[in-house]
């Protein structure tokens, strides 16, 4: 019988882990990669009896990838302590994962709350993620920030939403926003990547422009423009950093 594994990484999630792990009690194991929580996420997640790893942080991509290997399931559901799969999302993985029609992965349809407001617009609705695919055929790549699953075969798109509650309040969403952009700016660096005088004052105001008008961030109101300012800044500041990066290892 075909199984599922459900693979997150988590460090301090107590306020999301609960309703993240309710949402895919269907699957067969669920496997854990911590970093160092000092919260409930460890107690809590050991109540939905999980499998947990505590385990040095070394980036998104490698995190991942350990729990892919710690996994036993035929297919993998790699899921974020602070997204929920949806009823209708969780029964198109337990009918895709029965039939093998040789579509090796699946993208989920995500769609993520800012501010206390589900946003349709900006770009980042429909925010496909690709997050089911066959543990032998598929596998993280080794990115810090902004990894990706990558297939040896054909991928699909299934139709029913991942809900993403990302960022409650702007103190959330900064403390991230600190942190992507230092991890964003580490790894362009690691790949030599040089920070132009455009990437700091060019591209802030194309993102912007393409987030609030092309993608039309408009129509989400005061949360709209909010984002897509904040937005266009977290590109002005990795690349900010990324120029001091080099500046101090010259």
């Amino acid at each position: 019988m075909t199984k599922l594994s459900v693979v997150l990484i988590t460090k301090n999630e107590e306020d999301n882990i609960r309703r993240c792990l309710d949402s895919v009690r269907f699957a067969d194991e669920i496997i854990i990669i911590d970093s160092g929580s000092t919260d409930r996420t460890v107690e809590i997640a050991e109540s939905y009896q999980a499998k947990i790893f505590d385990q040095e942080w070394r980036g998104f991509g490698p995190a991942k990838q350990s729990g892919v290997e710690k996994a036993s399931g035929d297919w993998i559901l790699s899921i974020d302590a602070d997204e929920e799969v949806t009823a209708e999302l969780a029964s198109e993985i337990k009918a895709k994962i029965k039939n093998d029609n040789g579509t090796c992965g699946y993208y989920f349809k995500r769609k993520t709350k800012f501010l206390g407001k589900w946003i349709l617009h900006c770009g980042w609705y429909p925010d496909y993620v690709l997050r089911l695919f066959q543990k032998e055929r598929g596998g993280f790549d080794n990115a810090i920030v902004h990894e990706k699953v990558v297939t040896d075969g054909p991928v699909a798109y299934l139709n029913s939403e991942l809900l993403h509650y990302s960022y409650p309040n702007l103190e959330h969403y900064l403390n991230k926003f600190n942190r992507y952009t230092t991890m964003g700016a580490e790894e362009a660096f690691r790949k030599g990547r040089q920070a132009r005088l455009s990437d700091i004052v060019i591209r802030p105001a194309a993102s912007f422009v393409k987030h609030y008008l092309l993608k039309q961030g408009f129509r989400d109101g005061a949360e709209g423009f909010v984002l897509s300012f904040l937005s266009s800044m977290s590109v002005m500041v990795k690349y900010a950093k990324l120029r001091l990066l080099w500046k101090e290892n010259k």
